[in-house]
């Protein structure tokens, strides 16, 4: 009973989340509306998360720092070797909340590839994942990770108030919960960071979610509870401005745009610099092709730049 339902999870995380390497397609768009077996079982265990992955020449690597007693609770630092006073990209991995990992070739290849020479370092972290802990908590261990990397950050020559960030799936969703809602990050980060870029999040609108038909991974992550739905909404967790975000969407994605207008919509009236970019990319590729696709990866870039002039000269 137990595989069986876990099968069904799967299958509906496949709908949102693959970190294949192969380009969009007709056949792409079919395979993640109507996953086959063979891809539910290759879905099983983090270990398909894990792609080998080259770097280029003269980026230094530091695997595995640790920011808590959990296994989980590690991130990995990418960045040039003679980076001084540097922006820093920090990346939360996707995966439905109970998948995924820092390490995932379309979390960080073609992102450290662009970025890193231009003078950027990229660091990608996990966090405990379902069942150990829900998404608010989860949005605080991403907090915790923060924190830890801002205060080493002069160690790898980066600069702790030009952080910038950034997530797919689940992880855009816990960006977009820290971003809206401070309380969350209260007492972990002191220094706040540039802004915020949602890649592609499945649950802007929890309570919406809920309330309609959606895929059993959702029960899983946020239950029964109507509180807790709109504890782990960003659309009601922003009540005022905060830092910029920039919230990309497929237009390949039923409610994917229309969502996040929805979202930047009352973000922007409170004050808030938020703004959507539309991708016609399939999910995957969203996180995927960050860094490689040119006039998608100079769109974020140039949100990237208007955060702040220390940002902007690294361009």
């Amino acid at each position: 009973m137990a595989g069986a339902l876990s099968t069904v999870i799967i299958a509906s995380v496949l709908l949102l989340m693959s970190q294949s390497t192969l380009a969009d397609s007709p056949h792409d768009q079919i395979i993640e509306r109507r996953p086959t077996q063979e891809q539910r079982e290759s879905q099983k265990n983090d270990a398909a998360f894990k792609e080998p992955t080259s770097f280029p020449a003269n980026i230094r690597i530091v695997r595995d720092v640790p920011y808590g007693s959990d296994r989980q609770q590690r991130f990995d630092v990418y960045g040039p070797m003679e980076a001084k006073e540097a922006p820093i990209i920090f990346m939360v991995h996707g995966g439905a909340w109970f998948l995924g990992d820092k390490a995932g070739g379309a979390v960080v290849k073609n992102k450290v590839a662009y970025w890193a020479p231009r003078g950027f370092i990229f660091i990608s972290t996990n966090y405990r994942l379902l069942p150990k802990i829900g998404p608010i908590e989860q949005a605080k261990d991403v907090a915790r990770a923060l924190a830890a990397a801002q205060d080493k950050a002069a160690s790898w020559g980066g600069d702790r108030t030009r952080f910038i960030l950034m997530g797919h799936s689940a992880g855009a969703h816990l960006v977009a919960l820290l971003a809206t809602a401070p309380l969350i990050s209260s007492g972990i980060i002191s220094t706040p960071w540039l802004g915020a870029i949602s890649l592609d999040c499945p649950a802007l609108d929890v309570v919406k979610i809920m309330e309609a038909k959606h895929a059993r991974f959702y029960d899983r992550a946020f239950g029964r509870d109507p509180e807790y739905w709109r504890s782990a909404s960003p659309f009601h967790t922003v009540a005022s401005a905060g830092r910029p975000i920039l919230v990309v969407c497929t237009t390949r994605r039923d409610g994917s745009c229309s969502q996040a207008n929805r979202f930047v919509v009352k973000a922007s009236s409170l004050g808030m610099r938020a703004s959507v970019l539309e991708q016609n990319l399939s999910h995957r590729n969203v996180n995927l092709l960050l860094g490689k696709e040119q006039r998608y990866t100079e769109a974020v870039e140039a949100f990237i730049a208007s955060l702040a002039d220390a940002v902007a000269k690294w361009k």
